[in-house]
Formats: structure tokens, C-alpha cells, sequence
């Protein structure tokens, strides 16, 4: 698998129904730490995974320490609008762990500063927007690594 993608607590089945379809289109594994803003039988999750989530390979945690707990030896890169350095400046490597917080607000604090030197921000080149879609946000990061990883 080239990518592991990460959601912590992601809040809009809408959005992880589309991430989750992206995780089997580009071959990577969709890691969901919970709690989630939704039930993952919710019916948005699946009408906008369409009739992949089935194939979808996923892995689901009951919390962000567990999730870390278990793939502390793993490399990351976590992204966040405070981070300092653009994704483009990642070392994409096969198996690493894309890492997207919750779409209301981002990583939790306690997270980013646990990671500083694995912080990414996409940049925006407007002062009108804090933001772009999870859905977006994961699509830009999974082919820019598949990009640098000529897959």
C-alpha cells in the first residue's frame, strides 16, 4: 500500500464516505480514529462511498492514543494551517501515514505539538479562506505522494 490515511474524529459522513472512495482508488488503507460525528452505518457515509466502501480497507481505533499508541514507530505527516512547512516539502514514503483532523478544527493541539517536525499545511492563497474540504485536502496530499513516488 503506498499511504496509509488518517481521520481523527472526522465529523461529516459525506466526507469520509469520499475519502474512503479515494483510499481505494489510490491503494492506500483509511485509518478512522473515533469518536466520528456520525455512525458508520450511516447512510450518507455509504451513498457517497458509493458500492466501494465494501472494498475500502479500513482500520478503526477507539481513540487517538490508541491509534499512536500502536503505529508510534511509523512515520507521519500530519496536516494542519499551522503548520510551517508545505506539503510539497514532504518526504513521501511507501506505508506512511497521511494524518487529516476533524473538519470543525483541525488537529487537536495536544497532537500538533507532539509532532512538530511532522507538520504539513497546504497553502492558500487567500486571506477569504481558512480552510479547504477533508476531502480535498486528502485528495491534494495522496496524489502529490504518489506524484514524488512516481506511481
Amino acid at each position: 500500500m503506498p499511504f496509509n490515511i488518517v481521520l481523527i474524529e472526522p465529523e461529516i459522513p459525506n466526507n469520509t464516505g469520499n475519502i474512503g472512495r479515494l483510499t481505494l482508488a489510490s491503494g492506500a488503507t483509511l485509518h478512522l480514529v473515533k469518536p466520528y460525528g456520525f455512525e458508520i452505518t450511516d447512510t450518507r457515509l455509504k451513498r457517497a462511498g458509493l458500492d466501494y466502501w465494501k472494498h475500502i480497507d479500513l482500520i478503526e481505533y477507539d481513540s487517538v492514543e490508541d491509534f499512536f499508541s500502536i503505529h508510534s514507530d511509523k512515520q507521519f505527516a500530519l496536516f494542519s494551517s499551522h503548520g510551517t512547512k508545505s506539503y510539497w516539502d514532504i518526504p513521501y514514503s511507501e506505508n506512511m501515514f497521511l494524518v487529516f483532523g476533524k473538519e470543525s478544527v483541525g488537529l487537536a493541539q495536544e497532537i500538533t505539538e507532539r509532532f512538530p517536525e511532522d507538520l504539513y499545511k497546504i497553502p492558500l492563497f487567500s486571506d477569504k479562506i481558512r480552510s479547504l474540504n477533508l476531502g480535498n485536502a486528502v485528495g491534494i496530499a495522496v496524489y502529490e505522494g504518489l506524484r514524488q513516488l512516481n506511481k
